[in-house]
């Protein structure tokens, strides 16, 4: 089983490097059919081979990689069927909103609010002045190109990654240990990669962008998946995983 599970991680190497190459050079079609297959790899990853599994996390995994193919399958679809709405986009965006929903409740349900509203009221107000105001920032550049509906969808997609952010941020701060600090990371490159892909696709029609932003998702769930094998080992003792039956 460690040989096959050894296996599995070297294919993953291969395919975040091949699904950066494909972006960089344009092939969006190859690219979305190759990281489908990475996140359904990496989600049976975490599934057989994590002993101390998190629910939300895994949630996260299965969430994004339905995103990613319905993206994929969008692709293939003639756009007479598409018509007025184009339900593809609302769901792939609806479930990458309830992947990163997943992530923030894995952060969010073992934390003391009093504790960390005591200590940290400063910068959870800062956070948020600074969350809103590169929340509107950022999705106003898609005005000019977006419906209102979907523009009001990005808003909010662009909200919850911000709170993502923050969240991993004050989790940071208030434990202090390895695997809130690799999860901070998967954050941060996950915030760049999706501020980056929107300007991919609605500002700046560049290859260069597709090759940064899928590079910084590769390496957004490679921290995410780090963090995911280790203990806690900082000052809240109370700290555990949620375990996922297997």
């Amino acid at each position: 089983m460690m040989l096959l599970s050894n296996g599995i991680k070297i294919v993953l190497l291969l395919l975040g490097g091949v699904f950066i190459v494909l972006q960089g050079l344009g092939f969006e079609f190859e690219g979305a059919s190759v990281s489908t297959l990475m996140l359904l790899l990496l989600a049976l990853l975490y599934f057989v081979w994590t002993k101390n599994k998190s629910s939300f996390f895994f949630w996260f995994l299965i969430s994004f990689a339905l995103a990613q193919l319905i993206g994929f399958v969008s692709y293939y679809t003639p756009e007479e069927f598409i018509q007025d709405v184009d339900y593809f986009y609302y769901i792939s965006n609806g479930l990458y909103i309830l992947a990163y929903i997943f992530l923030i409740c894995r952060v969010l349900k073992d934390l003391n609010f009093k504790s960390i509203v005591t200590q940290f009221y400063v910068p959870i107000i800062i956070l948020v002045v600074l969350d809103v105001f590169c929340v509107i920032l950022v999705t106003d550049t898609t005005q000019n190109v977006l419906t209102l509906n979907e523009y009001l969808l990005e808003f909010f997609y662009n909200g919850i990654i911000m709170v993502l952010l923050s969240v991993a941020l004050i989790n940071y701060m208030y434990r202090n240990d390895t695997k809130s600090m690799l999860f901070l990371l998967g954050s941060i490159f996950i915030v760049f990669s999706e501020i980056i892909q929107l300007a991919y696709y609605y500002i700046i029609d560049e290859n260069y962008l597709g090759f940064i932003y899928s590079a910084f998702l590769v390496a957004a769930f490679f921290f995410f998946y780090m963090q995911s094998q280790k203990s806690f080992s900082g000052p809240v003792p109370a700290y555990s995983d949620e375990h996922l039956k297997t």
